[in-house]
């Protein structure tokens, strides 16, 4: 099993016990054990088989290597069993609407038996929970919003689960070895869409393929053990059903068309809709076998996407791009941009680490950094308004910046800013004093409180910490977790402008529940002149693997390495930030957002 499957099993322990009304230590050990083995890069089954070397682990005692033990061998976990017979497994769904928690969810089933989001939503939709302690009339119309936005996103799942389940798929398929030439994912995860619904893969048999060949390959992948249901079986192409849900096509394709079938299938439908009628316009006709001539006698070009695209006379267009949103009109004046990469990225700023929420040290974050070739980074623990973070208050904050210089010195070839992820109050002021602030070596702020505000009240809010002079990176801007909450309302352009009078930097946040800006939102600043900064916000050194998304994110957003000031050498990166008022504490104060 994978550690995410196991943590995932003990996570929803901890939701039904706390349910269950289980006293906070037990539900929360659950958690606890949840989280870290979703944050460790070691394989917990290969853990597993070293009792000594599981329980070394923090949070993992006896009795918690024992329900792994069970989890490993039985691929579930007793107790979560016991439960699913007590509560529906629907009830989980509820935990998905933004402002309904385990207590909340423990009080509807007590009162309505309210098991699954369309029970609490007819609740609602009856005017039947304004009365409860608790709720209101105004939790009925955001619990309904909620389940709207619920709806639409059913089936879906994140990047990360998709780009995990592929990535399990196709190193099944290649264990073909010698009968397959390639394996290629598409569709919208290769285009790096936030959400996935399902999973396409393009497969080349080895020399000619034969149907013999291809029955050959779909019988091997058809015994791929996650397989729940097989949906279809043609004579070119198998559909099947995984049991995380998630819907997998496979196609065999001829080597020879491999570029017209991998340009079809990665979409998206209206990049290919404007490409067939510009082909049209050219005399050709395009599908997933070849440009060819309107009337099919001749192909034109098929083996690569880059040499269709140049016959119908576009440079090569990147997938991220492909979602008819300009990209072909740029690519006619010449005027597409060279996407940031991966390697462009020369540090990561923003981390937590024990002093907060984080798994590892401020020394085995900087050295799994180190070891990456990054140059700096920023350790921005949480500030003390986040209770449930652990969050610094003003002495532990000036006693991590002394652990952080000296850490520096311990280890080495990396620089290490003293930072802080500084909480914005509900007045746009922000959660340390300024004297602390001024001892940062940067200023991130954030909002983790009072989501659901008016917009305009949202809006000046996020403006008075912009206008703050210490504030320099405004992280995860909208606060929203992917497919579980959504983004909160304020006038961005506003935001965005001030950013870029002041000099704030935005946060394209890499974490895949948030990816937060979004694509969409990080072009916007790209061409309101504002800077953004790639960050994983990672709670341990295994997360710093997650800066790919927020790469493609960025590239989304037709983002170029200039755009990004943590693809700058050290010193051109000191330079793009907003410098911070002397240590004197002469500086003018932010003002407090005012109602409108």
């Amino acid at each position: 099993m994978e550690n995410r499957d196991i943590a995932r099993i003990l996570h929803e322990t901890a939701l039904l016990l706390e349910i269950d009304g289980a006293i906070i230590g037990r539900y929360r050990s659950y958690e606890k054990a949840a989280e870290l083995l979703s944050s460790i890069p070691e394989h917990v089954e290969e853990l597993a088989k070293d009792r000594a070397k599981l329980t070394s682990l923090p949070g993992i005692g006896e009795g918690m290597a024992g329900h792994i033990d069970e989890i490993l061998a039985t691929g579930d976990y007793s107790l979560r069993k016991k439960l699913l017979k007590k509560y529906p497994a629907t009830i989980l769904d509820i935990l998905s609407l933004q402002g309904i928690g385990p207590k909340k969810v423990a009080l509807l089933w007590k009162k309505f038996k309210a098991g699954s989001v369309e029970d609490v939503a007819k609740l609602a939709r009856e005017g039947k929970l304004r009365d409860i302690a608790g709720f209101g009339e105004k939790t009925e119309e955001n619990i309904l919003k909620a389940v709207e936005f619920f709806q639409r996103s059913s089936g879906r799942v994140r990047l990360d689960v998709a780009t995990n389940t592929a990535a399990e798929v196709a190193e099944y398929i290649r264990k073909l070895g010698g009968k397959i030439e390639s394996v290629t994912p598409a569709g919208s995860l290769r285009r790096g869409k936030e959400t996935i619904g399902d999973l396409d893969f393009l497969v080349i048999p080895a020399g000619r393929p034969t149907q013999k060949a291809i029955d050959a390959i779909f019988d091997h992948i058809l015994k791929f053990p996650p397989i729940q249901q097989v949906l279809a079986h043609g004579e070119n192409k198998i559909s099947f059903l995984l049991t995380n849900g998630m819907q997998v096509d496979v196609r065999a394709i001829a080597e020879e068309s491999h570029g017209a079938a991998l340009l079809y299938f990665t979409g998206s439908k209206e990049h290919n809709v404007a490409l067939r009628g510009r082909a049209n316009a050219m005399g050709y006709t395009l599908n997933e076998y070849a440009l060819s001539t309107l009337k099919g006698e001749r192909h034109v070009a098929s083996k690569t996407e880059a040499e269709i695209y140049a016959k119908l006379k576009l440079p090569y267009i990147e997938p991220e791009l492909r979602e008819n949103t300009g990209e072909i009109e740029a690519a006619e004046k010449g005027a597409l941009p060279k996407l940031i990469t991966l390697d462009d990225i020369r540090g990561d700023l923003q981390m937590h680490t024990t002093a907060s929420d984080g798994h590892n040290s401020i020394e085995e974050m900087a050295e799994a950094a180190r070891d990456l070739g990054y140059e700096y980074i920023a350790l921005t623990d949480h500030s003390k308004s986040v209770t449930v973070a652990n969050g610094l208050d003003e002495k532990r904050t000036l006693a991590q910046i002394k652990k952080i210089r000296e850490a520096e010195k311990r280890v080495g070839g990396i620089r290490l800013f003293a930072s802080s992820e500084v909480d914005i109050l509900k007045d746009g002021s922000l959660d340390l004093h300024d004297d602390v602030l001024a001892e940062l070596d940067i200023v991130l702020v954030s909002i983790h409180s009072y989501m659901n505000l008016e917009r305009a009240e949202m809006t000046d809010r996020i403006l008075a910490a912009i206008e703050n002079p210490y504030t320099q990176i405004l992280a995860h801007p909208t606060g929203r977790l992917i497919l579980k909450r959504e983004p909160y309302d304020y006038d961005i352009e506003k935001v965005l402008d001030a950013c870029r009078k002041h000099g704030v930097v935005v946060e394209c946040n890499a974490a895949p529940e948030r990816l937060d800006f979004r694509d969409a939102n990080l072009r916007l600043a790209k061409q309101r002149g504002v800077k953004v900064v790639i960050s994983t916000d990672a709670h341990s050194t295994a997360h710093f693997d997650l800066m790919k998304y927020g790469v493609q994110t960025a590239r989304r957003g037709w983002l170029e390495a200039h755009d990004v000031v943590n693809t700058f050498p050290l010193k051109k990166f000191l330079s793009a930030l907003r410098p911070k008022p002397a240590r004197s504490g002469e500086h003018s104060t932010a003002r407090k957002a005012t109602a409108r």
